[in-house]
């Protein structure tokens, strides 16, 4: 596949433009994330594809691949219980429907479902890390 560095340039521009965090861009099969972290180090990691060089230490990172997202707000953890099993690892096959996570909200477990069949290529949440409507937790290959 063949980047079109133009777009993540143009994109870029709309961040610092527009002071967004965060803009994407969708074109068939084709997905590109930019996102901006003006902290050295942060703790949402997203699949590096490409990287625009940056003077502020700002990051731009592209994502591909099949995004689940969390159904509601709350907490989510990656095992039902501390210290048990994990629902998934990074490179696990997963199958629709497979519980990928549990979102904590108002003391309920909601059993997070995939929405796709593939395989773990990432994980973007750490486990108790608050989450957001919409946000995504999981991508798959």
């Amino acid at each position: 596949m063949k980047i079109d560095k133009s777009i993540i340039k143009e994109l870029t521009d709309y961040l610092n433009e527009f002071n967004l965090t965060e803009i994407e861009y969708t074109e068939k099969d084709t997905k590109i994330k930019v996102s901006k972290s003006t902290s050295p180090s942060s703790n949402r990691v997203i699949s590096v594809a490409a990287s625009a060089p940056t003077t502020n230490k700002t990051k731009y990172k592209i994502t591909t691949g099949t995004e689940i997202t969390s159904p509601i707000i709350g907490i989510a953890y990656h095992a039902p219980e501390p210290g048990a099993k994990k629902f998934i690892e990074i490179g696990k096959k997963i199958k629709k429907g497979d519980t990928i996570m549990i979102v904590e909200a108002m003391k309920t477990m909601n059993h997070v479902p995939s929405t796709a069949d593939g395989v773990i290529k990432e994980i973007c949440v750490e486990d108790g890390q608050p989450v957001e409507f919409g946000q995504t937790i999981v991508i798959l290959d």
